[in-house]
């Protein structure tokens, strides 16, 4: 199967998940109220949209597109309007639950409404002394989101990748609003699994904090995903390892880093279980190959940072190699996955047409085919 074809089955996929929101979830008429839909309706609509975040999650599609939003009506296109300042625009054209898959960002609106989307970095305005006094956790990626008219948006959908499981208080999330006055926190009308919600929002740079009390000794689940690169070369294939919280925009800016120096990702399945934030584990590979580092922190750090990652050369790769990744303090095996040299093969020969012809700028020895 081409690459052309494995576009069109995903759209396929994604439009029988949207039949299945209920079409009168949301009023025509702006001056309707989410009142007017009956409780049964309503709650239809919450419990389906959840359903569907957590099978796009599992999907963990590296083919969605960046260029366009999901919606009720088919797919919506995202106009890149700043590419120094990664800001982008879009219009809603009616009423329903719209969202951009690649950054897990979604929207409920009554109406039609011009939309702009940026992105910020924690690190650039979480003050460092504030983490003194509290312990904070980034929980998601911080948008800059601008709506005109701004009352036409029922509900923002903010993602984050904390697991919703043992002693995981919602109370602790928090949505961060960073004005001209500083940080302001607002508690959020609700928290799913991989969003949280806003209902009539304002709008600012903003994005979902962990707020933990200081001396509280807690381990922190976190849904997270492994990104496996290979980079081709006809005498010795390079392999990249990311750990990294399950955060769709990240994905994309390694996904961007790595295929700039040649990199391509090959699909594998999620951790096993959630993984603790803050913990170490060790990478490892049936081949005895040299891993640099083989210990990973889970950490978070925003995109467009440096991202840790460990590295490995595997020669010209004659046979399989399993790869493994186990918890540094328990011992257990919470990630594995077994590379083919046809994985490698068939990795090559689907990339895009412009990353063939940056590989063989980089490697001119090298070929697809065996």
């Amino acid at each position: 199967m081409d690459k052309k074809e494995c576009h069109e089955e995903s759209s396929s996929s994604d439009e029988e998940l949207w039949r299945r929101i209920p079409t009168s979830s949301v009023s025509e008429d702006q001056e309707s109220s989410e009142e007017q839909v009956s409780g049964a309706v309503y709650s239809e609509m919450h419990q389906m949209i959840s359903s569907i975040y957590a099978e796009l999650h599992f999907m963990f599609k590296q083919d969605y597109k960046y260029d366009q939003f999901l919606g009720p009506e088919g797919n919506v296109d995202v106009e890149l309007i700043n590419k120094s300042a990664n800001k982008y625009s879009l219009r809603f054209p009616t009423a329903g639950w719209y969202l951009w898959s690649a950054t897990g960002l979604g929207f409920v609106v009554r109406d039609a409404v011009t939309v702009t989307i940026g992105f910020g970095s924690w690190s650039q305005h979480l003050a460092l002394d504030l983490q003194h006094h509290e312990q904070w956790l980034a929980a998601g990626p911080l948008f800059a989101v601008t709506a005109e008219p701004e009352e036409a948006v029922a509900e923002i959908h903010l993602p984050h990748f904390i697991s919703l499981q043992g002693e995981v208080d919602v109370s602790w999330f928090l949505v961060a609003h960073f004005k001209d006055e500083g940080m302001v926190l607002q508690r959020p009308s609700r928290v799913e699994p991989f969003y949280a919600v806003l209902d009539n929002p304002s709008f600012s740079l903003m994005g979902i904090l962990l707020r933990i009390a200081r001396g509280t000794r807690l381990s922190i689940p976190i849904t997270s995903n492994t990104l496996l690169y290979f980079h081709p070369h006809p005498e010795d294939i390079k392999f990249h390892l990311y750990l990294v919280p399950s955060d769709a925009l990240l994905t994309k800016m390694i996904d961007d880093e790595e295929e700039r120096f040649c990199g391509v990702r090959l699909q594998t399945s999620p951790s096993m279980q959630p993984l603790t934030f803050g913990a170490h584990y060790i990478v490892s590979n049936s081949a005895h190959l040299e891993i640099i580092p083989t210990e990973l922190k889970l950490s978070y750090r925003s995109p467009g940072e440096i991202q840790p990652f460990s590295k490995f050369n595997a020669g010209q790769m004659k046979e399989p190699i399993q790869l493994e990744i186990t918890d540094k303090r328990h011992g257990t095996l919470v990630w594995k996955t077994v590379v083919k040299p046809v994985d490698i093969q068939l990795g090559a020969a689907s990339a895009p047409r412009t990353f063939s012809d940056r590989v063989s700028l980089c490697c001119p020895g090298w070929s697809a085919v065996a």
